[in-house]
């Protein structure tokens, strides 16, 4: 990782602010001439500080208005039992977000889907069939107070 100093950390905020926005408008914004700014955007994206682009979809206007957080508990714990249960988390399209946590739950899921009925099933069938785990808690979000925002500078 390199070192950051400010001017790249403002280049970060705004592009976590705006993806989109045109390398003139970022330069502005920085109090850089064009060149030098897109060099430093270039040398962010290369060292890996700037993982990628995409655009933040509105969940309910897709018709995914049911957020439930999921928190589930392993059997084991042995590296067999680990992967299958990873690797499945990775294969469920309707886990957005998955977390290993520390503490007396494994796993913090992020589940979206379309409704109460579809969540019932998307347990019996997709989670519950995982081998390994031994419990499944869930916990359904009523509305967001802050949504993904930009790391601190």
């Amino acid at each position: 990782m390199r070192d950051l100093d400010d001017i790249d950390r403002r280049i970060l905020l705004e592009l976590q602010r705006d993806g989109r926005i045109s390398n003139q408008e970022l330069a502005d914004r920085v109090g850089l001439s064009p060149s030098p700014c897109l060099r430093r955007v270039r040398l962010l994206e290369e060292s890996g500080v700037i993982a990628g682009y995409r655009a933040v979809v509105d969940q309910e206007a897709v018709g995914l208005p049911i957020t439930a957080f999921v928190r589930i508990t392993l059997e084991t714990h042995g590296q067999d039992v680990v992967e299958r249960v990873e690797a499945r988390i990775r294969q469920t399209a309707e886990i957005v977000e998955a977390y290993l946590l520390a503490g007396d739950q494994d796993y913090l899921l992020k589940v979206t889907i379309d409704s109460f009925s579809s969540y019932e099933t998307f347990v019996r069938t997709r989670l519950r069939t995982i081998p390994g785990l031994a419990s499944i808690e869930t916990t359904f979000a009523f509305g967001v107070t802050k949504q993904v925002s930009p790391l601190p500078a």
